[in-house]
Parts: structure tokens; C-alpha cells; sequence
């Protein structure tokens, strides 16, 4: 069975990856198994020029792993994008749950991120969204779904356990 997949979404500059610094540890203290996806709509780059992996890729390599005793990389040409729940189902499958940064078009369940400097209005609006589950915020906002405190990640964590960890047999 597939892990439960949460999307951590925001505008811009609102605090997704310090949200995922601080609740990744917190959710793995409790034992959780938790993986990430970052999703970028714009391409990455994660091969170094001049590196023997950056050269097999420059000599057409289609796909290029490389690897150590405690980790395993792989970068791969596709023909589009992979769809997520594919992702999840081919490298995750070993976790008890999978967190991505972005994919904020994706039909999974969504935690937004809203810093009020950052931006004047969030990127969910009350009702407009039927993915959306909870806010983290540095103010209190009214859109339907729990609001925690952007610091507040130990209760988000709760959140999240009771949500989509928490055994339903009675």
C-alpha cells in the first residue's frame, strides 16, 4: 500500500523548506519514515560539470546512477513529467509517509504555508479548495481548515499523525 502523500505548498518565499527542516525531525523522532519530493516546474540541475557522472550524461547516457555504501542517486531523461503518485510508488513505497515541497496542482492533500511579509493574501482562498487541510501561519487566518503557528510544527505533527497515521481499528 502506497504511503499517504501531504503537498507543503506556497507562494514564493513563504518558508516551505524551514517548515520541512523543522517538521521532518520532529515527525522522524516518533519513528516515522518519512520521504521527500521537491517538485520544480522550472527543471534542476544536480550533476556537476567536470564529474565523471556529468560526463556520462554529456556522452549520452540516458540514465546515470551513482552510488556509496549509505546512498543512491539517480538522474534520468524522461519524456515528460513523471506523475507523482508514480514517484511514490516506485521509491517510497518503504515509508510511512511522503511530504513534497510544491505540487500544489496535484490532487493530494495540502498544508499551505503563509507568511504575512511575504505576500498580502495566501495562495487558498475559504472554500475555493477542497485539498486544502490545514495552514501554518505567522497570523491567524479564517480559510476553513486548522491554522497552526509557523512555529507550531510539534502540532502540526500531531495534526498529521492523528490524520493519516493513527490506526482506525476500534
Amino acid at each position: 500500500m502506497a504511503p499517504p502523500v501531504i503537498s507543503i505548498v506556497s507562494k514564493k518565499n513563504c518558508g516551505k523548506t524551514t517548515l520541512l527542516e523543522k517538521l521532518i525531525p520532529e515527525l522522524a523522532s516518533r519513528d516515522i519514515r518519512v520521504g521527500t519530493i521537491k517538485h520544480d516546474t522550472h527543471g534542476f540541475d544536480i550533476d556537476h560539470e567536470g564529474k565523471d557522472t556529468w560526463r556520462h550524461k554529456q556522452a549520452g547516457a540516458m540514465t546515470v546512477a551513482i552510488s556509496c555504501p549509505w546512498k543512491l542517486s539517480l538522474i534520468r531523461d524522461v519524456e515528460q513529467e513523471v506523475d507523482l503518485d508514480d514517484i511514490v510508488e516506485a521509491y517510497f513505497a518503504d515509508m510511512d509517509l511522503v511530504l513534497t515541497e510544491g505540487y500544489k496542482r496535484a490532487p493530494k492533500p495540502k498544508i499551505e504555508v503563509y507568511r504575512s511579509a511575504a505576500h498580502q493574501h495566501p495562495l487558498h482562498a475559504k472554500g475555493a479548495s477542497n485539498t486544502l487541510i490545514a495552514v501554518v501561519s505567522d497570523v491567524p487566518l479564517d480559510l476553513g481548515v486548522p491554522n497552526f503557528d509557523i512555529n507550531d510544527f510539534v502540532g502540526l505533527a500531531d495534526f498529521i499523525v492523528q490524520r493519516f497515521l493513527s490506526s482506525s481499528e476500534t
